[in-house]
This record gives structure tokens, C-alpha cells and sequence, in this order.
């Protein structure tokens, strides 16, 4: 009798890691959908690693919109940057 142990391939193991990333963001102009929208719409979207989450935020920045990042949990420790911080982490050029 063999014991039948499935391994798995390490080519796909990115591919099953959960999200530990993520970056909020919104435009800094009100976006109104009908009248009785008010404010502005914050969305977030999340990212395998914090490579990814960066260039996604340099993007959100380039357009002039706000944003702010941080960890999911369980990753330890929990990491947040706020909306006057994420320029410098995000860009390498700026320490990030």
C-alpha cells in the first residue's frame, strides 16, 4: 500500500495566495450618479503582494485622486498607510 500524498506544484502556489493587500481609494471631486448621491464614491480593491499594490496606487495618484493602503489580515504585523504617506511608500524614487 502507497500513501497517495498530493504536493503541491510550487509553479502554482502564487496563484492560490490569498490577497494581503489593499488600496482604497476615490476621486477628490464629488461623483454624482443621480441627486441623491452625495460625496465621493471609495472603492477598494486588493493585491497578492505589495509590489502590485504600489504601482496600482501610483496609478490612483496620477490621476489626482486620494488613497491609502494597508495589510489584510492575518498578516502580522499589521501595516497601514495613510493618505499623507502613500506617495513616498508607493514611489521607490521617493524612499518607498
Amino acid at each position: 500500500m502507497t500513501n497517495e500524498t498530493i504536493i503541491a506544484d510550487r509553479r502554482y502556489a502564487g496563484m492560490t495566495q490569498a490577497d494581503i493587500w489593499y488600496v482604497a481609494f476615490r476621486p477628490d471631486k464629488p461623483v454624482k450618479a443621480d441627486d441623491s448621491a452625495k460625496g465621493a464614491v471609495r472603492t477598494t480593491r486588493t493585491f497578492k503582494s505589495e509590489v502590485d499594490a504600489k504601482l496600482f496606487a501610483m496609478q490612483i495618484l496620477a490621476k489626482g485622486w486620494t488613497a491609502s493602503a494597508g495589510t489584510l489580515g492575518p498578516d502580522e504585523p499589521k501595516r497601514i498607510v495613510g493618505a499623507s504617506e502613500i506617495e513616498r511608500w508607493a514611489d521607490p524614487g521617493l524612499g518607498g
